[in-house]
């Protein structure tokens, strides 16, 4: 069964997520000086989100990110709840990501904030943790 019962639902809690990260001035700085964009492409259910340093937007940027990151809804809730390693998401193929690998990790480390508060974020949604 899967985590999300609809694109809504995912899209409130991924726009959640990565707002809260831009509300750090050291995450928007550090995205800005890194010329850091971000495309995620999730199924099951669909969303597509860009997120710069001035917001988060929903679907798919006028213009190709920087870096775009392709995974299943469920597979990113696994992820942001640290029960999958991004890199054994890589090598199963889980997680597809498109982009320089040196802007790729410069990135990761800018997300800690968010892998600490995803899981209040889902468990204020009803999914499961």
């Amino acid at each position: 069964m899967a985590v999300f019962e609809s694109s809504d639902t995912a899209i409130r809690i991924f726009t959640d997520l990565f707002s809260i990260l831009l509300k750090d001035e050291t995450f928007t700085e550090r995205m800005r000086e890194a010329g850091i964009t971000l495309h995620l492409i999730q199924t099951k259910p669909d969303l597509e989100l860009y997120v710069t340093p001035d917001g988060v937007h929903q679907g798919a940027p006028e213009k190709p990110a920087a870096i775009r990151i392709k995974m299943s809804c469920d597979t990113a809730h696994s992820l942001w709840l640290g029960r999958l390693l991004m890199p054994v998401a890589l090598a199963t193929g889980k997680v597809r990501i498109k982009g320089s690998v040196a802007r790729v990790l410069e990135f990761v480390p800018l997300l800690q904030p968010a892998f600490d508060r995803y899981p209040e974020i889902a468990r204020g949604a009803g999914l499961p943790v």
